[in-house]
């Protein structure tokens, strides 16, 4: 299995609607650091797992369209806390929406919340 990773930054806001949030339920801004990883048994025709340039478009896209938004605001939140493990499941959705299908069999995306905590969401595809 080949993989490649590429790792962008952004910071977003959003506020926890979990009962008893604590501070965490007040609107507040993360710096996340967003890696996906793309996973595929073959490399294709120019001996690539995917063109890093490709997924580098697809991650300023992604990035681009989460960066400075309330998440609470975005598409999959509404009505749901925007858990960081939530958050990372709709950036892979989002990400697959502007990558070649052939490359990717398998996908991960970490999500590094303040330098404080990761977590990551893996799917095959």
């Amino acid at each position: 299995m080949y993989s490649v990773t590429v790792s962008q930054c952004l910071v977003a806001q959003h506020y926890l609607t979990v009962p008893d949030p604590g501070p965490e339920g007040e609107l507040h801004s993360h710096h996340f650091t967003v890696a996906a990883t793309i996973r595929n048994a073959e490399l294709n025709e120019h001996g690539y797992v995917h063109d890093i340039d490709d997924v580098r478009r697809a991650m300023d896209a992604v990035c681009g369209f989460y960066a400075d938004r309330t998440l609470n605001d975005c598409p999959g939140f509404e009505d749901r806390n925007p858990s960081v493990e939530r958050f990372a499941r709709l950036f892979g959705d989002r990400l697959l929406e502007h990558l070649e299908p052939d490359g990717v069999s398998e996908l991960r995306i970490e999500i590094e919340e303040d330098d404080v905590a990761s977590v990551a969401h893996e799917r095959t595809c």
